[in-house]
This record gives C-alpha cells, sequence and structure tokens, in this order.
C-alpha cells in the first residue's frame, strides 16, 4: 500500500470507501496550474478540475469548474441562491476544505455548505481533480464526482 500525506490519504479513504473507480497519482514536479496538470495527466484543460471556494452570503460554497475555464462570481452567486460570491481568502479555503490553497480536493469538505458542478464537466468520461496537495490527483468520471461532494450542476462560467 501507498504511503500518501495525510491530506492525500483523506481523499483516498474517501475514494476507497464509496467503492470508486478512481486512480490517486503523485507528479512530483506538481501541478500548480490546470495547464501544468493536464500536461501531467495526459489531458485537456477542460477535463482538470478546478475546486474553487466561494463565500455566498457569508457561507462557503465549493465551485468545480473546467481548468479551461474562468468561474464567474454572479453565476456562482445565482447558482448559489445567493445575494453575492466572493473568492475565499486561503484562511477561509483551509477552514472550509481542509485543504491548502492550491491542494484543495472536492472532498471530503466538511466546512463547505454546499458544491456546485460546471455543466461543463459531466461531458468528460475521465477528470482530474486535486487529491489534498499540489502534487497529487485524482481521475475519476464526474458522475462519481457529483456522487461523492452532493453536488449541483449549474452555468457557472
Amino acid at each position: 500500500m501507498e504511503s500518501w500525506p495525510e491530506p492525500v490519504a483523506r481523499v483516498a479513504e474517501v475514494l476507497r470507501r464509496a467503492g470508486v473507480d478512481a486512480r490517486v497519482e503523485e507528479f512530483p514536479e506538481g501541478t500548480p496550474t490546470a495547464s501544468a496538470a493536464a500536461k501531467a495527466v495526459g489531458s485537456s484543460r477542460a477535463q482538470i478540475v478546478k475546486s474553487l471556494v466561494f463565500i455566498c452570503d457569508g457561507r462557503p460554497t465549493l465551485a468545480l469548474v473546467p481548468g479551461d475555464r474562468r468561474a464567474d462570481e454572479l453565476k456562482v452567486a445565482a447558482a448559489a441562491g445567493a445575494r453575492y460570491a466572493r473568492v475565499a481568502r486561503p484562511d477561509e479555503v483551509l477552514a472550509a476544505t481542509g485543504f491548502e490553497p492550491g491542494g484543495v480536493a472536492p472532498f471530503p469538505a466538511a466546512g463547505v455548505a454546499q458544491v456546485l458542478l460546471s455543466e461543463e464537466l459531466l461531458v468528460h468520461d475521465r477528470i482530474w481533480i486535486g487529491a489534498g496537495s499540489e502534487r497529487h490527483m485524482a481521475g475519476l468520471s464526474p458522475v462519481d464526482l457529483a456522487r461523492l461532494t452532493q453536488a449541483r450542476s449549474a452555468d457557472l462560467t
């Protein structure tokens, strides 16, 4: 059994318990951007999931968007049923997700009020999420991602 850093082990445990067909991989060179992540895993940027934390009416919301798109704060607010949305500060990201910015995984995220999934991600067979560090990613189906996060699909970009 591979020994992962603690945040990565949390992600791997969620995948294992859920019986999800997923692959957690380490990339020593890191995956600091969607382009670097896509190159590392051999996919398009559209198959990379950016896990972005927004504060919507004071509540942390996780927006999952493709790596080739930018989240639109107005659309995130509308999808969250909020009056406003702003990008979370690093301390808010850590408090909401339990992960450091740059290594945010979409689960487990006990402090997140809701998860929104960009509809564009649903067209792919396999997508890649951050898996708890800047060097780890996990590949899984968008259907499994939606199920694990209990996400609602929405127009976010």
